[in-house]
């Protein structure tokens, strides 16, 4: 298997260095000649800065980290030049465009995956499987936050297509469930082009409830999930791999005391094995092409994530709650 990376900002870097780690980098490509030969000498693979000379190199797959606005010619000059996928998020940004470029894969049978990294982190399949099989009771709200300062690197969207479309991936693969509505405020306080701040409620088609904060004026970095439920409360930190499962019990007490209420707590944390979820996720896009089956995140499920963002943006816009089309 030989791999080839287009675009090697901070994201792309980080594909080349674990596919040469696998033995499977095979050349790589970006508009700045300075990037391109920086990364292809650390590696000692060829480098160029057009990709579709990249493209023409002895390749079987593809990994495209190039802003938002190239996801779509990028990928469909890969995918007319009969090479795998996988596009970083948000995958052009557009369900439109992402279902065209679904079509011209399934029509070449080739595999077209999701970059949303996260759906790969150890502690969401924890979360999901538990959840499954009723350890925690009945779901009744996922809610995220997903919160820091204001990036150099992002100038071609919002906060809600570059952060908030992880939880929007995460939240409905964790539920289970197709999301019906959302419903959205949100802005931009620091007066960039598009949104920094957005809080976003999302109804699932069996009750359950979704909450995502996501912004770029927090002066520090949180990523968690939090999941209520009718058995356990769980809290999951996406950065530090954790989980804690807590649930309490009231004591009979004294109705005219309610400052000293007892409670019995049980908290308990779950040690899981940490991974990089990159690597997991590049694992599971060689796995798709070997045996031929789908990615974990395909590019039909990442049409739904998309839809859900969009009509987070259009609710911002209009003040009221949106269907999910």
């Amino acid at each position: 298997m030989r791999i080839g990376v287009i675009g090697v900002g901070s994201m792309g870097q980080n594909h080349a260095r674990i596919l040469a780690d696998m033995g499977l980098l095979a050349g790589v490509s970006d508009i700045s000649p300075e990037a391109a030969k920086k990364v292809g000498d650390r590696y000692s693979v060829p480098y160029m800065t057009k990709h579709s000379d990249l493209l023409k190199e002895d390749i079987d797959a593809v990994i495209i980290v190039t802003p938002t606005t190239t996801h779509k010619k990028v990928a469909s000059c890969a995918l007319r030049a009969g090479k795998h996928v996988l596009l970083e998020k948000p995958m052009t940004g557009s369900s439109k465009d992402l279902v065209e470029l679904n079509r011209q894969a399934s029509r070449s049978k080739l595999v077209l995956a999701g970059g949303f990294v996260e759906r790969h982190n150890p502690v969401v399949s924890f979360a999901r499987n538990s959840l499954q099989k009723g350890d925690f009771g009945t779901l009744i709200t996922a809610a995220t936050r997903r919160v820091s300062s204001l990036p150099s690197r992002i100038r071609d969207i919002g906060v809600v297509m570059d952060l908030g479309i992880h939880d929007m991936d995460v939240v409905q693969h964790v539920v289970g469930e197709r999301a019906l509505s959302v419903y959205a405020l949100g802005g931009t306080g620091k007066g960039i082009k598009f949104e920094d701040h957005a809080n976003i409620l999302i109804d699932f088609e069996k009750g359950a409830t979704g909450f995502i904060e996501v912004n770029w004026l927090t002066p520090m970095r949180v990523r968690k999930l939090a999941l209520t439920c009718d058995k356990n409360f769980v809290e999951v930190d996406y950065m530090d791999q954790s989980v804690q499962v807590c649930s309490s019990t009231f004591k009979p007490f004294e109705p005219g005391n309610l400052f000293n209420v007892p409670i019995d707590f049980d908290l308990r944390r779950v040690a899981l094995r940490k991974e990089e979820p990159l690597r997991r996720e590049l694992n599971d896009f060689i796995s798709a092409m070997k045996d031929g089956k789908d990615p974990l995140v395909t590019g039909e499920s990442a049409v739904h994530t998309l839809k859900i963002a969009e009509a987070a943006l259009k609710s911002m816009k209009s003040g009221r709650k949106e269907l999910v089309r």
